[in-house]
């Protein structure tokens, strides 16, 4: 992935603010640990839940029980929103990521991605790789997914600043 357009947006900062730059925007999405992911209903009502994911080479990765709701919604619009962030008002860095999720099936890259997830949660989230999923001990299976952004939107608090990264 190139190094994104970066700029900041005076309507919704302050006046002295400055853009959030590239590298500390992907900082904070290699160190979340937790996202909101909103994806659409076939009715068009919107969905939202929260779930774990890993930024590896250039996209978020997060994945998801084939029966659950956001699988449902992805297998008619791919179009995702992913955001992270700190509730605070006065301090921290919310981000938000647009994009489309792709399913990924790929044995080799389902096993990156299997031991990105172990070492990030320090052996908490822990997926064999099979059938082009990740395989739960019990039995159960969770599809993979990665979203490359389209643009990602960091709002910096404090001195407010509204920043987009368009890719």
């Amino acid at each position: 992935m190139s190094e994104p357009t970066t700029e900041l947006d005076s309507r919704f900062s302050d006046p002295d603010a400055v853009a959030t730059g590239w590298e500390e925007t992907r900082r904070a999405l290699e160190a979340a640990e937790l996202f909101w992911i909103s994806t659409v209903r076939q009715d068009g009502r919107p969905h939202v839940t929260p779930l774990v994911a890993v930024w590896l080479d250039d996209a978020l990765h997060f994945c998801t029980g084939p029966t659950e709701q956001k699988a449902i919604n992805l297998s008619h619009n791919a179009n995702v929103t992913l955001t992270t962030g700190c509730n605070d008002w006065q301090r921290g860095l919310d981000v938000v990521v647009e994009g489309e999720a792709v399913r990924i099936t790929d044995h080799e890259r389902l096993a990156l991605l299997a031991d990105a997830w172990a070492r990030k949660w320090d052996g908490q989230w822990r997926f064999t790789v099979g059938e082009g999923a990740f395989q739960h001990s019990d039995g159960g299976q969770a599809l993979v997914f990665a979203v490359v952004p389209a643009k990602i939107f960091a709002f910096g608090k404090g001195t407010f600043s509204h920043t987009r990264h368009l890719f």
